[in-house]
């Protein structure tokens, strides 16, 4: 059986996390808050900031942004889109 949260990001009790996804308190945070789709949903999107911004996971300063950007998405339902973004 698979553990359930209620999601913050996504308001619903869903499916949580089989494992701590990020290092440290924010991943600790996650595991507890966030869900199994909600997951997926950040991922996605952090793969267009990637994509669009032209980031590196390796550069600090950008992954010092990308995880900034994961707390505004994952806990406060806001976060950066790409210059240029359109919702499709």
């Amino acid at each position: 059986m698979t553990r359930k949260v209620h999601c913050q990001a996504l308001d619903e009790e869903l499916d949580g996390l089989a494992f701590q996804p990020y290092p440290g308190e924010l991943g600790k945070r996650i595991f507890e808050n966030i869900s199994q789709q909600a997951w997926q949903k950040w991922l996605a999107h952090q793969t267009m900031l990637i994509n669009e911004n032209r980031l590196s996971p390796i550069n600090p300063e950008h992954r010092k942004y990308l995880e900034g950007e994961m707390e505004k998405f994952l806990f406060e339902g806001s976060a950066e889109k790409p210059e240029g973004y359109v919702p499709e």
